[in-house]
């Protein structure tokens, strides 16, 4: 008698894959990968193969997160320490033997391609101090954290040496959110933020001294100093280097209460609006659909913030705490620090806005991250306790 064995169906054969997933969450990334997708469309229908290459880079972006999200916490753990290592390692080769364009060392030529370690970074950080302190848990004292610090500073110090001050603050932030979620005093973190805000009262006021030509900040690269001062007054060089900020104030003015419409931004297709479909897309979409369209996207972020948040809380684990913690806080100050440069309240420096800039290293970047937080997600639900 022949046995027949049934083959199961499809989707129940893929069902384990994606059991455990928090569905409010994805419905946050694919809401915010939906928008991304009209956005690009639309401030970029007019330049040869870029929404194409943007779909491309979303779809790898998505396998890239469900393939990490497999991946069970205490492995990304294991991987820690190694891909920590990795990360220096490649910028000391950067450092020694990096490619210099545009007058800055950032890349690794290894043949086939070029590499910018620094990208990798924005993971390995949070990964190798939430692998840190979940080793210290129990016994956390003093020299932890400055052990912490140590880890923290070697690469950021690496990376502002290329120079890239945009992706080192970016690695900083990683860092010192994983450092905080661990239990930092608050009477270390006040002081640092009230000196920051007297530095900041300071340079508005001494602004026509400091930024008279010829003054040398020291401290500071020169384009770093132009970026300073053109933020505190745009208009001092409006061709020149305030040419970037003025246009971007002025797109998200001319959008006014509702917008121009779907593909109707006349400062974005007439070319004044610089980088449109990259840093500054975020002045496009504000030229296109208005206010009220901002403060749409402003809440489907702040639904993905707070679903990431709260994805971070449910951990059971400090490690999967820490680490979910610090990935959706990095992606907050993505989208806090890309509005505000393209607004006129930071300085210009190249942080993309996530699901709408385009970049594939940083999609991808942005797909591992998500996958990392999913797979810490995934499995408190798979493996209770």
């Amino acid at each position: 008698m022949a046995v027949v064995i049934e083959k199961p169906p499809l989707l129940r054969r893929l069902a384990p894959l994606v059991r455990g997933y928090d569905g409010q969450f994805l419905l946050a990334v694919a809401l915010l990968a939906l928008i991304g997708q009209v956005v690009m469309y639309s401030v970029a229908y007019d330049i040869p193969g870029r929404y194409a290459d943007h779909a491309r880079n979303l779809l790898i972006a998505t396998g890239v997160m469900l393939v990490v999200s497999q991946i069970p916490p205490q492995r990304l753990q294991a991987l820690a320490v190694p891909v920590y290592a990795a990360g220096v390692t490649l910028l000391v080769a950067v450092a020694l033997f990096g490619v210099t364009r545009k007058g800055a060392q950032r890349w690794l030529d290894l043949g086939l391609f070029s590499v910018q370690p620094s990208e990798l970074m924005k993971i390995a950080m949070p990964l190798m101090l939430a692998w840190w302190f979940q080793h210290r848990e129990g016994r956390l004292g003093a020299r932890d954290f400055v052990a912490a610090a140590a880890l923290l500073v070697v690469p950021v110090g690496l990376i502002l040496k290329q120079p890239d001050l945009g992706t080192a603050l970016l690695v900083l932030a990683s860092g010192l959110f994983v450092i905080f979620l661990a239990g930092l005093s608050w009477k270390l973190i006040l002081p640092p933020l009230v000196l920051g805000g007297i530095g900041v009262v300071t340079l508005i006021v001494m602004e026509p001294q400091w930024c008279a030509p010829g003054v040398d900040w020291v401290v500071l690269h020169e384009y770093q100093r132009q970026r300073v001062c053109t933020l505190l007054d745009p208009t001092r060089d409006p061709l020149g280097k305030g040419f970037h900020t003025l246009q971007g104030m002025i797109a998200i003015g001319a959008g006014g209460l509702w917008g121009k419409g779907f593909m109707a931004g006349t400062q974005t297709h007439l070319d004044f609006v610089p980088e449109r479909s990259t840093d500054f897309i975020f002045a496009s979409f504000a030229e296109e659909f208005g206010f009220v369209g901002v403060l749409l996207l402003l809440a489907a972020y702040g639904y993905f913030i707070v679903r990431g948040m709260l994805l971070a809380a449910a951990a059971s684990t400090l490690f999967g705490r820490l680490l979910a913690g610090a990935l959706i806080l990095v992606q907050f100050v993505y989208a806090f620090v890309n509005m505000g440069m393209v607004s006129g309240i930071l300085p210009v420096v190249g942080v993309p806005l996530p699901f709408l800039s385009y970049g594939g290293t940083a999609m991808v970047t942005l797909g591992a991250s998500l996958g990392m937080m999913l797979s810490v997600g995934r499995y408190k639900r798979l493996v209770p306790g």
